[in-house]
């Protein structure tokens, strides 16, 4: 059977699903292990969150991860977060793409080594540190793992640096978009219960779960303000970044007129994926499923436009929320590296 050690890996389940004419029947379910209590075990399928009793549990094992994603496939989730992330300012070494947006956000001031830059490894990264030289930034390279080992590799033999992994995380928008009572928990691991705020006011969710989510098509000032906050400021490049995409909703939970919680959802990658970005709690107002309510509702959006899958992009080192993404469903797709380049 399950122990604790298997939460987070992919497991198979057989369960009984009836008797007929005195047998057994049984149907196998194959996902991700998201939860294991006495009574449940919830996995997260390519259908949506399936929670089992134990009771009908026949057997349950770990088997191994999912086969890795191809390198086709990792392109095309890299230029559809490019697409959800675009740089004012970009340029094209063959099929590698250059950014630049003033400094702000590693992501959209890197250069994206995927595909042919025409013209041998050691000629393109000495273009890539020209073109952010002429620009006045440092230089760096997003590098997808393992796509993009050779030219990790070259940048180990020129002495760059590298800054915490970045998981790229995914999970099929349906399960995403579940109601909270489909399975997955809609709250942080710690707080399952509202309970009375910090200062002892009364919770910020009532029994219904947290109040609703809006969306909308441009970012409202105190929103702007609680991205500023995060990321250390927000030049007008940055609000190119979050607004110069075709498809993009801008995430509220208010209460009372005041702003507690924000996300930002984006569908690129030919109508198929939804990009979640920017998902900010206050520090009062956490660990009310606050956070959960604006995820799902970004997901509902995104379902309605048509696609088919989410992704974000978490540090591995950030466990809280990557705890949050993985009882949501997430699983890596693939990792990253921001290469920089040492100083002159």
């Amino acid at each position: 059977m399950l122990r604790q050690q298997d939460v987070g890996h992919r497991i198979v389940v057989r369960r009984i699903v009836g008797i007929r004419e005195g047998r057994t029947l049984f149907s196998d379910a194959l996902g991700e292990l998201v939860e294991l209590s006495e009574t449940h075990i919830t996995l997260a399928t390519d259908a949506g969150p399936l929670r089992v009793p134990v009771a009908e549990v026949h057997r349950a094992k770990r088997v191994p991860p999912a086969r890795r994603p191809t390198a086709a496939a990792v392109v095309a989730l890299e230029l559809a977060a490019d697409e959800a992330w675009p740089a004012p300012v970009r340029g094209r070494l063959g099929d590698w793409r250059l950014r630049w947006a003033d400094g702000w956000t590693g992501r959209a001031n890197s250069a994206l080594p995927v595909g042919d830059p025409d013209r041998p490894l050691p000629a393109a990264l000495d273009a890539v540190q020209r073109w952010y030289a002429e620009r006045g930034g440092t230089a760096l390279v997003n590098t997808p793992l393992p796509l993009a080992a050779p030219v990790g590799a070259e940048l180990d033999a020129r002495g760059w640096t590298a800054r915490p992994p970045v998981l790229v995380q995914t999970v099929p928008l349906r399960a995403l978009a579940a109601p909270p009572d489909a399975g997955l928990a809609d709250t942080p691991p710690d707080a399952d219960t509202p309970t009375a705020g910090p200062d002892g006011t009364p919770p910020l969710a009532g029994p219904d779960g947290p109040p609703p989510v809006t969306l909308a098509g441009a970012p409202a000032d105190d929103w702007l303000a609680i991205a500023a906050g995060r990321k250390g400021g927000l030049p007008d490049a940055a609000r190119h970044v979050l607004t110069a995409v075709d498809r993009v909703r801008f995430a509220e939970l208010r209460i009372d007129g005041r702003l507690l919680a924000v996300g930002r959802g984006t569908v690129t990658g030919e109508g198929r994926w939804l990009g979640v970005s920017l998902l900010e709690v206050l520090p009062e107002a956490r660990r009310r499923g606050f956070a959960v309510a604006v995820v799902r509702a970004l997901a509902r959006w995104g379902a309605d436009e048509g696609a088919t899958r989410a992704f974000l992009q978490v540090e591995q080192s950030n466990t809280g929320a990557v705890e949050l993404y993985r009882r949501l469903g997430f699983t890596t797709h693939h990792t990253y590296l921001t290469r920089v380049t040492p100083a002159a």
